[in-house]
């Protein structure tokens, strides 16, 4: 039996663990009532001022975040960017020294980035990628979904300009919230949900929030929804496929079969792992996805890079999963940037320049990062637009907290996306 309560019983102060527990999955479900004379989608909700709207949309403007870790666009960034990497908890836990080993090791660290990043080139090209992302997705979206358009597309980094509280602060001049309203939707551009990342970003997405609008915001705050995980993705899974098939395709037919595909995806501390984080299982799924599209024409591995100190981190490691085929005799290998939405220093500096150099082989090559791949922006605007027809504020899945989990922040954000949840109009 469905329970009906209307949203005047829920207050926005309501505390973190008694949202969370009325987003517990059960056989109960909550939903909004619908107003007397309302029409027949429309549920009961305060209306709110929108912001200033386009002609042919009831709901718009919608601002779409592409939230990713970022990269320095240029030698002179590193310092910062890796500052503020080492200094997250969410990523890379140093436990109660963070404050003091996170600036040294970073300052340690600083000159060795800056020569890897002068060799792609002088800096990352993941903003370029993103902001062209996020923009074409958006043209797109706005024939999927007019209802919701026009469709604005911003980007947030964690660790690099553009940081999610200059983001903020551009939403709040481009007219959303400060009294007016309006929609936005998060989209991390990590198709595998860890708290290290998506996590983290959503987090600092919270926190700034509550700096500049405010703990208990009234109506006339924006409202968010989340993106929060898209590992099985048809048009994902497509596009990587694609891309392995193209570079399966430079190997003469008779080694085709022959040749081992390596999907690599960033490591993570096990400490993380072991608390329960489901990144390690989602991108498995990843890769069995596209090995289903491929009708598992090769064999393959799954295998893990970018290990940074002493600590366990998730392996095999990819260096040594390719130095070991290769010594093996087995020097045909494809590897495949599977969690990885476009180019950056993982890939053009980690994989290229040092994986496969040190190999040694021609046989060991690449596949293509997705970029700029039409199929890739045709599935980021399908995503979007199922998204925003769906009513939910986030996955059902990140309502869940990891086994292991103890953080505050993360209780306290969750909590934040159940509050937007009712915003929308029902809790579902």
């Amino acid at each position: 039996m469905s329970l009906i309560f209307p949203l005047s019983q829920f207050s926005r102060r309501a505390s973190p663990t008694s949202i969370l527990q009325l987003a517990a999955p059960s056989s109960t479900c909550l939903r909004t009532a619908r107003a007397p004379h309302s029409t027949p989608n429309r549920m009961m909700a305060t209306v709110v001022p929108p912001v200033t709207q386009d002609a042919t949309s009831s709901k718009g403007p919608t601002a779409i975040v592409f939230m990713n870790m970022g990269g320095p666009s240029t030698t002179g960034e590193v310092g910062d960017f890796l500052s503020r990497l080492f200094a997250d908890a969410d990523l890379i836990p140093l436990g109660r020294l963070q404050s003091y080993l996170g600036p040294l090791i970073a300052a340690r660290r600083t000159g060795k980035i800056q020569k890897q990043y002068s060799a792609i080139g002088g800096g990352s090209p993941i903003r370029k990628w993103s902001e062209y992302q996020s923009s074409e997705m958006c043209k797109i979206l706005d024939k999927l979904s007019p209802s919701t358009a026009p469709h604005k597309p911003y980007v947030a980094f964690r660790y690099a300009a553009p940081l999610t509280e200059e983001m903020y602060a551009r939403l709040l001049a481009d007219g959303f919230g400060n009294g007016k309203g309006g929609r936005a939707v998060a989209f991390t551009q990590y198709p595998q949900y860890s708290c290290s990342t998506t996590g983290s970003s959503l987090n600092e997405l919270w926190k700034w929030r509550t700096r500049l609008e405010g703990k208990d915001a009234g109506p006339g705050a924006i409202t968010w929804s989340v993106i929060d995980r898209w590992p099985v993705h048809s048009g994902l899974v497509e596009a990587f496929a694609r891309n392995v098939e193209a570079q399966l395709a430079t190997y003469p037919e008779e080694r085709r079969k022959d040749v081992v595909l390596l999907f690599s995806a960033h490591s993570l501390p096990m400490s993380v792992v072991n608390r329960g984080d489901t990144y390690p299982a989602e991108v498995a799924a990843t890769v069995y996805a596209v090995m289903q599209r491929l009708r598992f024409s090769n064999p393959y591995r799954l295998c893990w890079q970018s290990q940074v100190g002493p600590s366990a981190w998730l392996g095999a490691q990819t260096s040594d999963t390719v130095a070991a085929y290769v010594k093996q005799g087995q020097t045909d290998l494809v590897l495949i940037p599977i969690a990885f939405t476009s180019d950056h220093i993982e890939t053009l500096y980690e994989l290229d320049q040092e994986v496969i150099h040190e190999a040694g082989s021609p046989g060991v090559k690449r596949a293509e990062s997705l970029n700029g791949s039409p199929v890739f922006i045709q599935a980021l605007a399908d995503i979007a637009a199922a998204h925003l027809r769906s009513g939910e504020a986030c996955s059902r899945q990140m309502r869940l907290r990891c086994q292991g989990c103890k953080s505050e922040r993360c209780l306290q954000s969750k909590a934040f996306f159940m509050r937007e949840q009712m915003e929308l109009g029902s809790v579902v």
